[in-house]
């Protein structure tokens, strides 16, 4: 994967008690492709990370929402953990950040519980994705078309469900973003692309 994002900058939006591996394993995968890679969250200074139900390390932030500008991005991460989604969703800076994403056409990634975060955005309506089971109602309640895979692409929108996908996440992450813009990463996307939804086991 290396240089294959080379000249991309890639945002990895995460609050306070977000799931360590799920962001330091894609953050990973994204600089080894050669991607720029920022931590955005609601507040500065640094946020705590899980290992699961334990406190995990804590990271810096490189840039608080109100200091990032969406437009400056290529690509959106959004790692899972239960709080980090619950705080990102219910907060409305978070909510219009990524809503930039989808709005433009640019590829997203969301794991595990992060898709509530697209969900409370609006932009899930009519797109095939994936997350943790436990969500998948609000998911479908959101407009949804939820499948149980270990990851799903949908016009440049990664989902997968949890730690144990992480590989498939990755690859697929990087490709999507290597790709760039997609014409049906819309809110609500272009749902006669039916050929470009795949799903993995």
């Amino acid at each position: 994967m290396a240089n294959e994002l080379k000249g991309k900058k890639v945002a990895i939006l995460a609050a306070d008690f977000f799931e360590q591996v799920e962001l330091d394993k894609p953050r990973e995968a994204l600089e080894e492709a050669g991607a720029e890679v920022k931590i955005v969250s609601p507040k500065p200074g640094k946020i705590q990370g899980m290992n699961h139900a334990e406190k995990g390390d804590q990271i810096e932030v490189d840039l608080t929402l109100e200091e990032a500008d969406a437009s400056d991005f290529d690509a959106l991460m959004i790692p899972g953990g239960t709080m980090n989604p619950d705080t990102l969703r219910s907060t409305e800076t978070a909510l219009n950040f990524v809503r930039h994403f989808f709005q433009t056409g640019k590829p997203a990634a969301a794991i595990c519980h992060a898709p509530w975060v697209l969900a409370d955005a609006g932009v899930v309506r009519g797109r095939t994705l994936t997350s943790w089971p436990a969500i998948q109602r609000d998911l479908k309640n959101a407009g949804a078309n939820w499948v149980d895979k270990e990851v799903v692409v949908d016009n440049g929108l990664v989902t997968s469900r949890k730690p144990d996908d992480l590989p498939a996440f990755n690859r697929k992450m990087v490709e999507e973003f290597a790709e760039g813009k997609h014409q049906g990463q819309r809110p609500g996307g272009a749902r006669e692309e039916k050929a470009a939804v795949t799903l993995e086991t």
